[in-house]
């Protein structure tokens, strides 16, 4: 309170009015801390009655009651407390926690903290594809799970590993530890789902079918949450396999009816053929829609020595690298323990229990769910390589790494407010059957347009989940094919790499190539196929390569899949006044001043340049406006061109710069046009593509055309109509006559 200069009329105060004054406020001259004994110090109403007296003094200039104001220490804050595992090998979990404080430490899974929250894979049920597990392994055996087991390979409900001298079956056992040992009971480890009931199916141990696999696939799928599987067709380089006929529809089986129609979740290890140049996409289990691909990383982020490739990755864990970096440790055959667990085989185990944790936090989630989780919420963090791109959703996707490192604490965080995507849509585009020979060391290039299904309400396709090429190649030797796909927004996804060991001369035949890299990308627009052949070796020229067919499908939505109505992922119609980054990450570089609410370009507040679509139809921000739109610098805005412009300057139908397919740009009126109106004639260069593509001028005029070469010049002013030339007229005006080359050009052109 501030009162007259001096104490004396403060002391005079507070013995008139029943207070105490404690003394002046530091070493502000004339203010006081006033004390009541009536005041109540936790009390949510103010005490108004001595107050009221106080401020009628005549002698008080200003009075405040004071309250308790809630203030933190801003120390540092380290990693969440760790958990009192008595696990002797916990320590060495160098992965999961930085228990030692090593600056090696690599915690970044965060699983702990997903831990700290309760998620621990309570009541999900894993199975491990493989070599059989140790079920009565100490570790193993408190979450063991005998309605999770089978042995394929024997035909009884024992998924026990048949033992020898080198321990061959140790596999499965590895991989189950890593799962789901058992937490503080004094033995080896602590598994990511350290709750969630394991299981095992013994089907490697023995030959492998297409039968044995469907089997495999199919055992108990509603009882069953995910199945791990760390396997897949020779990792050899020049190997093309992947599932029959019966494990193809064992897959579709368990998307469809697993989980009570929620879909069995197939967790896949990408494959460890990289020391022999292999690429994953040829193998056919990595590379299914139905499977989560997951490849792996050294402890310093680098790319081990036995990765593959491929743009069917989805994610990424911790797993093992170089001689000086360390391996994974885990359970083992016979009641061990060991640290020398390496390659892919660890990846697919450790996403397989960090889904536990999130299907333990929204038992609902969908098998597409957990793929667009996956999507959202791993991060590039310190990960290594050189071909990191943002996709045209906002996605930072990688061969190696797909979308980055898996996040415990991320994904059970959004697992928890999820609600399911929009339904699948399947597009299946236009099959392209007319043959293209390969030239080698030239590149082919195959391009289509496609409406992605519009005109077909249940199969339109508006945002992209999976992209799937379809093609049939002949060829002297597949390994000396590179193929890449670009979609609309530009993004590239090497669909096959060369192949040093790869000598078959099989070619490709119906051979489905997957990407996940235009993730939430648009799927309408064109799409271009690029066959790059480079000779390894010497080979007979006159034997060339052909690409006999090709077909596109895409998989996604109608809907944009984080703005539905109603979703969990929809924010306050009201931005925050300051910027704010997204839960998983920094904000896309085109988001504005705002922030955002999520990692995806759709998920800014503002842009700084330009915004394409509506918050209906899922907005983007965007550094330029693509084909179709104009950039409206004062509203920041992509504003769509007049109907048939590809570029324009304006909204008006007089301000296209070039025109669609089919359409023709009047250069006076600057407009587009179906044909050329009379007085005007297709410039010369436009008959020439005519000649090239249409040589019997069966196409109507109208539709054939080359890109870029379709502009209406004017007729000379005697013409009425012409063709090719500004003089070659075929219909004349009014006291002119048509020339013999006019009449000749005008009925080869059907006029």
């Amino acid at each position: 309170m501030a009162v007259a200069p001096g104490l004396v009329p403060a002391s005079c105060i507070s013995s008139l009015k029943g207070f105490v004054v404690p003394g002046t406020i530091g070493s502000l001259e004339n203010y006081y801390h006033f004390h009541h004994s009536r005041t109540f110090k936790r009390s949510t109403l103010s005490s108004r009655g001595p107050h009221n007296f106080l401020r009628m003094d005549p002698k008080v200039d200003w009075l405040q009651q004071q309250e308790v104001k809630r203030r933190v220490k801003r120390q540092v804050r380290g990693e969440p407390h760790a958990l009192p595992f008595n696990d002797p090998v916990w320590p060495n979990m160098w992965y999961l926690h930085c228990g030692d404080k090593s600056s090696r430490c690599r915690s970044e899974m965060n699983v702990l903290a997903a831990w700290q929250r309760g998620y621990t894979g309570k009541n999900v049920v894993v199975t491990i594809l493989d070599d059989g597990i140790e079920r009565n392994h100490p570790d193993l055996l408190q979450n063991y799970d005998p309605l999770a087991s089978y042995d394929v390979n024997g035909n009884d409900h024992d998924p026990t590993p048949r033992y020898d001298a080198s321990n061959e079956n140790k596999h499965g056992t590895r991989c189950a530890g890593e799962v789901a040992a058992a937490a503080n009971n004094s033995y080896c480890i602590v598994g990511i789902a350290y709750n969630a009931r394991i299981g095992g199916i013994r089907m490697l141990d023995g030959d492998v079918t297409d039968v044995v696999e469907a089997k495999s696939l199919g055992i108990r799928p509603d009882y069953i949450d995910i199945y791990s599987a760390s396997w897949g067709p020779d990792d050899d380089g020049k190997t093309v396999d992947g599932p029959g006929l019966l494990a193809k529809q064992a897959f579709e089986h368990g998307i469809k009816k697993g989980r009570r129609g929620l879909g069995s979740i197939f967790v896949w290890a990408s494959g460890n053929g990289g020391r022999e140049g292999d690429y994953c996409s040829c193998d056919g289990y990595t590379n299914s829609i139905y499977t989560i691909s997951i490849s792996s990383t050294t402890e310093n982020g680098y790319k081990p020595w036995y990765l593959e490739e491929c743009a069917s990755t989805l994610a990424t864990t911790y797993s093992s690298g170089a001689f000086y970096e360390r391996k994974i440790v885990t359970t083992d055959l016979r009641h061990r323990c060991t640290d020398g667990h390496t390659g892919t085989s660890v990846s697919a185990p450790m996403v397989a229990g960090i889904i536990a944790l999130a299907l333990e936090a929204n038992p609902l989630l969908t098998w597409r769910d957990v793929q667009h989780l996956l999507v959202k919420t791993s991060r590039p963090v310190h990960l290594r390589a050189a071909d990191w791109k943002t996709n045209g959703a906002g996605h930072k996707v990688s061969h190696l790494y797909g979308f980055g490192l898996v996040d415990a604490d991320a994904i059970v965080v959004e697992a928890k407010k999820w609600k399911a995507v929009p339904p699948q849509h399947v597009c299946v585009g236009s099959l392209d059957r007319v043959p293209k020979y390969i030239r080698a060391d030239h590149v082919l290039r195959a391009s289509t347009l496609s409406s992605a299904c519009a005109d077909h309400r249940d199969q339109h396709v508006v945002y992209l989940e999976h992209v799937v090429v379809r093609l049939s190649i002949s060829h002297p030797r597949r390994g000396d094919l590179q193929i890449s796909l670009i979609s609309p927004k530009g993004t590239r996804s090497q669909l096959l790499a060369r192949r040093v060991f790869d000598h078959s001369n099989e070619g490709f035949k119906g051979w489905e190539f997957m990407t996940v890299h235009c993730w939430g990308e648009r799927a309408a627009g064109e799409w271009t196929l690029e066959i790059h052949d480079t000779p390894s070796q010497v080979r007979n020229p006159a034997v060339q390569g052909k690409l006999k067919e090709w077909s596109l499908l895409f998989y996604g939505t109608a809907e944009h899949p984080y703005t539905a109505l109603g979703s969990p992922q929809s924010r306050s119609a009201f931005p925050p006044a300051e910027p704010v980054s997204s839960s998983s990450g920094p904000c896309h570089p085109e988001c504005g001043d705002q922030g955002c609410d999520g990692p995806n370009a759709d998920q800014c507040l503002n842009c700084i340049h330009y915004s394409l679509g509506s918050m209906k139809t899922g907005r983007m921000c965007v550094s330029s406006c693509p084909a179709g739109f104009f950039g409206d610098k004062g509203a920041r805005r992509c504003r769509r061109c007049y109907k048939g412009c590809e570029r324009c300057v304006g909204r008006g139908p007089t301000q296209c710069t070039a025109c669609k397919r089919s359409l023709y740009h009047h250069q006076e009126m600057s407009t587009c046009v179906v044909l050329c109106p009379p007085g005007f004639y297709w410039d010369s260069a436009a008959l020439m593509a005519l000649a090239n593509h249409c040589p019997d001028f069966i196409v109507p005029a109208s539709l054939c055309f080359l890109k870029g070469q379709k502009r209406c010049l004017k007729c000379h002013q005697s013409c009425k109509k012409c063709v090719g030339e500004a003089d070659k007229c075929t219909a004349c005006k009014d006291g002119f006559s048509i020339g013999t080359c006019g009449l000749k050009l005008g009925k080869l052109m059907g006029n």
